[in-house]
């Protein structure tokens, strides 16, 4: 699935222009990380952020986060420039994920702290959030999912909008990283 373009006010739109509501080509858009990284890759900012991002994920993969899905929100996957005269800050990040097996005291300190966001937002540039798959869902996760969805598929002055989903794959970010470099190099963003 692609990213559509952004639509008249700046935003990703909910269901993919000209399709049925109904229609699975919706938010939030299942798509890579080079798709995130070829379609938003247009100024140093957003370099930046991106540039964190991956490092944010390399570093998740590092401490055995490697199943999973994020969902990415916020104002850079909006038209932000236009919208409001001014760079995005961050990237929104979700993190859906298995949590690894074995893991001792150490190792589930270290892994709690990559979601600190605070912490993640100074070092990666990512406001990042966890969220457990791998245990019995409860009704407070539930209500949490609910808030994200709900809280992303809206502007604060309640006009809808979509979001993307991008899958934990080393191997994609590997290329991602990569392209985003070559962007970098090539409009003199280092």
């Amino acid at each position: 699935m692609m990213i559509p373009d952004w639509n008249i006010t700046g935003l990703i739109p909910p269901i993919m222009p000209g399709v049925a509501g109904h229609s699975d080509e919706r938010s939030p858009y299942s798509v890579t990380s080079l798709d995130i990284v070829n379609q938003f890759t247009t100024t140093k900012e957003r370099y930046l952020i991106l540039k964190g991002f991956l490092e944010y994920r390399q570093d998740l993969y590092n401490h055995g986060v490697k199943e999973g899905f994020q969902w990415l929100n916020g104002s850079f996957t909006q038209d932000i420039e236009r919208q409001e005269s001014r760079p995005p800050n961050d990237m929104d990040v979700v993190t859906f994920f298995i949590l690894p097996e074995n893991l001792d005291d150490n190792k589930m300190k270290t892994l709690h702290q990559l979601f600190d966001t605070d912490a993640m937002k100074t070092k990666y540039k990512v406001d990042a959030y966890p969220f457990v798959l791998n245990h019995q869902i409860t009704a407070p996760d539930i209500k949490m999912i609910s808030y994200w969805y709900s809280m992303w598929s809206h502007t604060r002055d309640g006009i809808w909008k979509g979001f993307v989903q991008v899958a934990l794959s080393e191997t994609d970010d590997t290329i991602a990283l990569n392209t985003l470099q070559l962007i970098a190099r090539e409009d003199g963003y280092e």
